[in-house]
């Protein structure tokens, strides 16, 4: 009998080491090329040479000189703001008509509310491309901005319907019954109360579109955003330079993205806050 428990503490020792081993070599397989990256940022030599030696933070010091990096930085910022403008303000009114209104094919909707995401960015480019050019709309930063609000849209609306599911409609009703009117209650209640949800979905919607280049491909015109320029100069070679811009990048969407669960988990709502992670990671591979 001894033997017997002896051996089921040996197997079941061996398989959560096997599983720990296991896990450690994904993580590093997925973090470790960013830790180098991050690493070959502040290389005194470049990019060449192992390990990196004489550390220094003038490639930083480059970056911030270089005017056209930092024209397609500002760029990325007014086409991710624009965008996530977009994306709520059609966003939120289509959470509200899910959770409130009653229609044919509702549950269909939802589903393919994911859809934008679900897309590669190839298709939904061409797609939005073809319709400018038989629009004769010139491309520019505003077609960027409208393929980003385009494909974003569902991530707004996911994220609100969450929330809505969470609220608790005691609390309009009551408004109600005190004399107030539908506005009045949405703008002091309801909107209140999506807050989190409505600043959750601002902060994913901005990081995506910064870091978005398959539909911005498709739809630049003169002016580069930050993905575009560093891809430009990715055809000429990995630079220092590239690395630091490319750390900076990969710092600000971190905190976005911690902040962003943060708030999603403040909120209480997991289900649409998977739905979307899940879209988008399926969209990434």
């Amino acid at each position: 009998m001894e033997l017997l428990v002896s051996g089921n503490r040996r197997e079941a020792t061996k398989g959560p080491r096997w599983l720990l081993a296991h896990a450690v070599a994904v993580f590093a397989f997925l973090y470790l090329p960013i830790a180098v990256l991050i690493l070959y940022s502040f290389n005194g030599e470049g990019v060449g040479g192992f390990p990196p030696r004489h550390l220094t933070f003038d490639w930083y010091r480059v970056l911030f000189s270089d005017g056209p990096i930092w024209d397609s930085v500002w760029n990325s910022l007014h086409v991710a703001f624009a965008a996530m403008v977009i994306s709520l303000a059609i966003g939120v009114p289509a959470a509200l008509a899910l959770d409130r209104a009653q229609f044919p094919g509702k549950a269909l909707f939802r589903r393919l509310v994911l859809l934008p995401l679900i897309l590669p960015g190839v298709i939904t480019g061409l797609s939005l491309l073809m319709l400018f050019n038989a629009a004769a709309i010139k491309l520019s930063l505003l077609t960027i901005v409208l393929g980003h609000g385009t494909a974003l849209i569902s991530v707004a609306t996911t994220e609100v319907f969450a929330g809505l599911q969470k609220l608790d409609r005691a609390q309009e009703e009551a408004s109600l019954d005190l004399g107030a009117n539908y506005w009045q209650t949405f703008w002091r209640v309801t909107m209140p109360n999506l807050k989190l949800s409505i600043i959750g979905a601002a902060l994913l919607i901005f990081t995506l579109s910064m870091d978005e280049i398959a539909v911005s491909f498709f739809l630049i015109g003169r002016d580069n955003t930050l993905p575009l320029e560093i891809w430009g100069r990715l055809r000429r070679g990995i630079t220092p330079e590239i690395n630091a811009v490319s750390t900076i990048i990969f710092v600000f969407s971190l905190v976005a993205i911690v902040v962003w669960y943060r708030l999603r988990m403040r909120d209480g709502g997991t289900e649409a806050g998977m739905e979307v992670v899940e879209a988008v990671g399926g969209t990434a591979s």
